[in-house]
């Protein structure tokens, strides 16, 4: 029949001559990726009854993804010549707004049973003239043609073009009549339905050059794989000549000089400063490590097809929250073994330490996207709904971990008890304080990832497709280890030289990859995309910024746990007294 009915596999089925709905999604310039703006913003044709919005999901909503109804009328199977679809006199104001959205590259994307396509408003000639300054002039795209393949009685594949000859010079004047029309084209296909998808992924450019990005991604990872190979080798051998020696001191006379990192065992195990800050980093981070693990296994089960609108943003909303008790325990345990006794501060500290910030970066970025009048400002509605995600899942989790690390029965069990007064720590050089170990530190972890970092962007802040995630999830494991091995290595040689405050610099060396990232984020701002405008920087920069401190709180827990599985190894391994 002609009555539309859902498949078996969620496909669309039509009947011949049964209109197949065409959605309007938004316009913006093809350079600024979140300067987005509803369709209906340019004066397109509009239809003859009232417009219809789709109802939409919170991740398409955060997407920024505003789907509207338009008037075309595309019939299943049915082709169409030449088809008028209205008839306007564009004023002055109308003309500035398409010479604008010509001049800066606007593009507008639809949605044809839920298949994405992407055409440009209108196009720019400069004219060359002997002895003159060149010339430019700007023309408006009136017509569109569709390209629509079908399998049986579902639709496979559209493309979208433009008629050159179909154009209106826009250049001057301060009205004009403009006819818009497009036309229809049907053709059967032998691609099944369940793989139309497959052709936004080819699109991309990782296919075309998969060869040569895996060969990049492999040289990287080995060479940063023997490299930390090399430096293992040469700790495990300089560990053991350690704890052949320390054992071989305790048959030594007890008044020697005392050097090396055995002779501060009473001090390696005293807490650091701010516990309830240090307990709520390890512990954020220990979380955002859970969540990113979660989002790489769904990814590689295939629930990030291309343009399944809003499912990554979506389910890293729901992760985390579903995620929030992992941090409320691990921060309430360490502050427990620490000797805390303010519950309420550590567990409202580990609560608001990701999500405070985050929220004002997007508080800052939403009222920018308000006053643009951009689609990616959030409706009120998905703020509210967000706040409740918060308030009656991420929030009671916390408290809920937080509270079950408080009447937990484990206990930090150092190897060796800390003495009752701090030993004085010896003058060291420059290169061994906190700002350059974090630059050794964050240095090697991300030149494993740095080659896979461009991709990244390009597909987050551009419009390629990012699909291979093998190769990430393969990059992914490789940083958390190097960042593991990096943080004992730089831990063992403070330690060697008697300086015992390790807790901090774990946590601050293991994280330092997040600072490199933020200082990729200028190169590629600036070398490597279009972008302009204030909303798009503020967009980039600040929520860049999130991510890059996300990744300074996860692999700063990484180091940690990997500095204290280490350093209460070799401290069992030898006497103390």
């Amino acid at each position: 029949g002609r009555a539309r009915r859902r498949g078996l596999l969620g496909g669309h089925h039509y009947g011949i001559q049964e209109t197949v709905p065409l959605w309007a999604n938004k316009v913006g310039p093809f350079h600024n990726p979140s300067e987005t703006y509803q369709f209906y913003d340019m004066p397109f044709c509009t239809t003859d009854h009232p417009t219809k919005y789709k109802l939409e999901q919170l991740g398409e909503v955060l997407e920024g993804d505003r789907l509207v109804s338009t008037p075309y009328e595309l019939k299943f199977r049915s082709d169409q010549e030449h088809v008028a679809l209205c008839d306007k006199s564009l004023d002055k104001s109308q003309l500035d707004k398409f010479r604008k959205a010509v001049r800066e590259d606007y593009y507008f994307q639809m949605y044809f049973d839920d298949l994405p396509l992407w055409g440009f408003i209108g196009k720019v000639e400069k004219i060359l003239r002997s002895h003159a300054p060149a010339e430019l002039r700007y023309y408006l795209f009136t017509h569109i043609h569709f390209d629509v393949s079908y399998n049986d009685n579902q639709v496979v594949e559209i493309n979208v073009s433009t008629d050159p000859a179909r154009t209106l010079d826009i250049t001057e004047g301060d009205s004009v009549d403009v006819s818009f029309s497009y036309s229809v084209k049907w053709k059967e296909t032998t691609i099944p339905y369940e793989r139309r998808m497959e052709k936004y992924s080819r699109y991309s450019f990782l296919p075309q050059h998969l060869e040569i990005h895996w060969f990049s991604i492999i040289n990287s990872c080995v060479t940063v794989l023997l490299l930390t190979g090399f430096l293992a080798t040469i700790l495990m051998r300089v560990l053991k000549n350690d704890i052949v020696q320390y054992s071989r001191d305790e048959d030594v006379e007890a008044d020697q000089d005392e050097t090396g990192w055995k002779y501060i065992h009473g001090d390696v195990f005293r807490f650091p400063n701010n516990k309830s800050l240090f307990c709520s980093c390890v512990g954020t981070g220990l979380q955002l490590l859970v969540m990113a693990i979660l989002i790489f296994a769904l990814a590689l089960i295939g629930v990030y097809y291309p343009y399944n609108r809003g499912a990554l943003l979506a389910s890293t909303v729901i992760i985390y929250a579903l995620t929030a008790g992992v941090a409320g325990y691990r921060s309430g345990l360490l502050y427990k073994q620490m000797g805390g006794t303010n519950w309420v501060r550590n567990t409202i500290l580990t609560c608001c330490l990701f999500c405070g910030p985050f929220l004002g970066v997007f508080a800052l970025n939403n009222t920018v996207a308000i006053v643009y009048r951009s689609t990616a400002a959030l409706p009120f509605g998905t703020i509210c709904i967000i706040i409740v995600i918060w308030a009656l899942v991420t929030f009671p989790l916390t408290v809920l971990g937080g509270i079950t690390a408080k009447n937990s029965k484990a206990d930090f069990n150092a190897p060796v008890r800390a003495s009752k007064y701090p030993r004085a720590i010896p003058a060291l050089p420059w290169y061994r304080h906190t700002l350059p170990q974090m630059c050794m530190a964050g240095f090697l972890p991300f030149s494993a990832i740095y080659i896979e970092l461009y991709y990244i962007f390009a597909s987050v802040w551009g419009h390629k497709v990012y699909t291979i995630y093998s190769i990430l999830s393969i990059v992914f494991a490789i940083l958390l280890v190097v960042t593991a091995f990096i943080t004992v290595a730089l831990t063992y040689f403070q330690l060697a030289v008697e300086d015992y405050r390790w807790w901090w610099r774990s946590m601050l060396c293991g994280g330092s990859t997040g600072v490199f990232i933020f200082g990729y984020c200028f190169y590629y701002y600036l070398a490597r995309s279009d972008m302009t405008g204030f909303m798009q920087t503020s967009f980039f920069f600040g929520y860049m910024f999130m991510v890059c401190y996300a990744f300074f709180l996860m692999l700063g827990a990484v180091g940690f746990h990997a500095a204290l599985f280490f350093v209460r190894r070799i401290y069992s391994s030898i006497k103390c007294d």
